[in-house]
């Protein structure tokens, strides 16, 4: 066989990530509409990522985010997005590339999406249904995001297993 030099494998990755940012500007725009809501994956350490030192300490690897019902100033542009959420109450400004995705997931109609994604290094990371299920699975896939009206106190703790493809 030859040798790809066209490079579709990147490109439908480009094409994909461009369905991400459609729908995030859009929901930018309007609002999240009817049932719809996203669990955004994404490795800490791709370039471009900003969080805080707090955050990078407990998601060292990849994080996911949910949003849902309590998030606020999203922002989208051509190569990411910002938006701030509230982690165990504190408030915080993430910024995320769409170079960083791993995952794209609204549970509402099952509709997912999965990349691969370079690190700091220029290695392409593992996809989300090869990760490790290691013990520290909590740190590295999971992430806490309050859902619900502002009188819940209580916290959702999403994990990705649910969505990963069974070997």
């Amino acid at each position: 066989m030859s040798e790809d030099l066209i490079r579709y494998d990147v490109l439908a990755q480009e094409a994909l990530r461009g369905v991400v940012r459609k729908v995030l500007t859009e929901v930018g725009k309007t609002g999240l509409p009817g049932e719809h809501h996203f669990f955004i994956s994404f490795v800490t350490t791709a370039p471009g990522v900003r969080i805080s030192e707090k955050l990078l300490k407990q998601y060292e690897n990849e994080m996911t985010i949910v949003l849902q019902n309590q998030y606020w100033d999203l922002k989208i542009n051509d190569t990411g997005f910002e938006v701030g959420l509230s982690f165990d109450g504190q408030p915080e400004l993430l910024v995320v590339p769409y170079s960083a995705i791993k995952g794209f997931f609204d549970p509402s109609v099952q509709f997912g999406l999965q990349f691969d994604v370079m690190d700091e290094n220029g290695d392409v990371t593992a996809p989300i249904e090869e990760a490790d299920d290691s013990d520290d699975e909590d740190d590295v896939n999971q992430a806490k995001a309050k859902s619900g009206d502002d009188d819940d106190e209580t916290e959702n703790v999403v994990s990705l297993d649910s969505f990963r493809k069974k070997p």
